[in-house]
């Protein structure tokens, strides 16, 4: 199975290709639904398309805005665009759209976005009677279901479907809190997550306010557990999935690199293994990036599971990350949580288990020796008793 991950800038797209993703996917400053995310412009997408095909990985470019008829202003040049700069796919939610591409753009292969809600055999065959190269399935489907739709497809028509990341509480994202609430439009990019704040019921006419009680945590009726299904891959191959995905384009850097190197060994251990067993050095490694409780969604029957509460977790803080490989011991990392001097690290790398490092000395960029690494994005040399390469990542555990 491919796997493919998110990618809302250029920093973790290195990252992603780095730490083992097949494909990866992003959006312009237009069409795409993260309007938060950083995204790319017209030139950061020229180079995100280059750097992606020299590495030999495959590039998919989301327009799964549900348009209105205003959206519609500019998105023919930016068709022969992307076909000129032959990007392998673009994720589409809207008929009009897709009715578009095929107009302007017919060499653009079209992925059917989870915002189309494919949830049956009828509609995978709609969409693949008009073209369509992958159908990304709602995230509503169990197992089962999805076998029913593979059986009943054609076999060169691709199957994707998420595996990682946050789960929305409205049908594979179509909500209305948020623009009812802020005006901020989820269909079309701006979704602001009122899913996951604090509610309280109130009766018409009276002043006093019933905290919804859920836990004694909080309040979040709306709020979903993440997905995860890092220990069920071998069930998703068997259903004919083709292609995973991890969710997050407006997550961390350090989450990017981190979940991308989970599945990939997961995948890498699945492909060599007679019984999907995954040890627990690479399933525990998804709980070392910020997420809230894991469930398996709607995989396996009807997801309950929407009481959690809206703090993230994690069991490790992002410490560094290597700019450059070590010569002698000694790299130069940018910083992104406080660290001292004679401290311990972990070092999530793709070409070591994760090590235990030592910080011998830290020298700032002028060569001075400093105690204290403080400074918010501060650059400086470490001096460490292993070696450290460009892209690993320097974390530290919780207590």
């Amino acid at each position: 199975m491919e796997l493919l991950a998110p990618v809302g800038d250029k920093n973790k797209l290195k990252l992603a290709i780095h730490y083992g993703a097949d494909a990866v996917y992003l959006a312009s400053k237009r069409f795409g639904l993260r309007s938060f995310a950083g995204n790319f412009d017209i030139d950061e997408l020229k180079w995100a398309v280059e750097y992606t095909h020299n590495a030999g990985k495959k590039i998919y470019v989301t327009i799964n805005i549900l348009p209105h008829d205003s959206d519609f202003e500019g998105l023919e040049d930016y068709l022969h665009l992307l076909q000129d700069l032959k990007v392998d796919a673009v994720i589409v939610a809207d008929l009009g759209v897709i009715r578009v591409i095929k107009r302007v753009a017919p060499n653009l292969n079209i992925h059917v976005s989870t915002q189309a809600n494919v949830l049956n055999s009828e509609t995978a065959n709609f969409y693949a009677e008009m073209g369509v190269k992958r159908i990304i399935l709602a995230r509503e489907l169990s197992l089962e279901e999805i076998k029913k739709i593979r059986k009943n497809l054609d076999m060169n028509i691709e199957l994707e479907c998420f595996v990682h990341g946050a789960m929305c509480i409205s049908y594979s994202g179509r909500c209305l809190l948020s623009n009812f609430m802020t005006n901020r439009d989820a269909n079309r990019g701006a979704c602001v997550q009122a899913c996951r704040w604090n509610y309280t019921i109130r009766e018409v006419g009276k002043e006093n306010e019933f905290p919804i009680q859920e836990d004694e945590k909080g309040t979040y009726i709306l709020n979903s557990y993440d997905l995860c299904m890092i220990n069920y891959l071998d069930k998703l191959q068997e259903a004919g999935i083709n292609s995973i995905k991890v969710e997050g384009r407006m997550k961390s850097e350090y989450y990017v690199a981190n979940i991308i190197n989970a599945y990939h060994q997961a995948l890498d251990y699945l492909s060599s293994h007679e019984k999907y067993d995954l040890p627990d050095s690479i399933s525990l490694e998804v709980n070392k990036s910020s997420h809230r409780s894991y469930g398996t969604g709607f995989y396996f029957g009807d997801a309950k599971q929407n009481l959690s509460s809206s703090m993230p977790e994690a069991d490790y803080d992002f410490v560094a990350i290597v700019l450059e490989d070590s010569v002698n011991n000694k790299a130069l990392v940018e910083m992104r949580n406080r660290f001292l001097t004679n401290c311990d690290l972990e070092k999530l790398s793709k070409f070591e288990n994760n090590d235990i490092i030592h910080i011998n000395k830290i020298e700032d960029e002028q060569g001075e020796e400093i105690q204290d690494v403080k400074m918010v994005q501060q650059k400086v040399y470490l001096y460490t008793d292993k070696p450290l390469h460009k892209f690993d990542i320097l974390r530290r555990k919780k207590y």
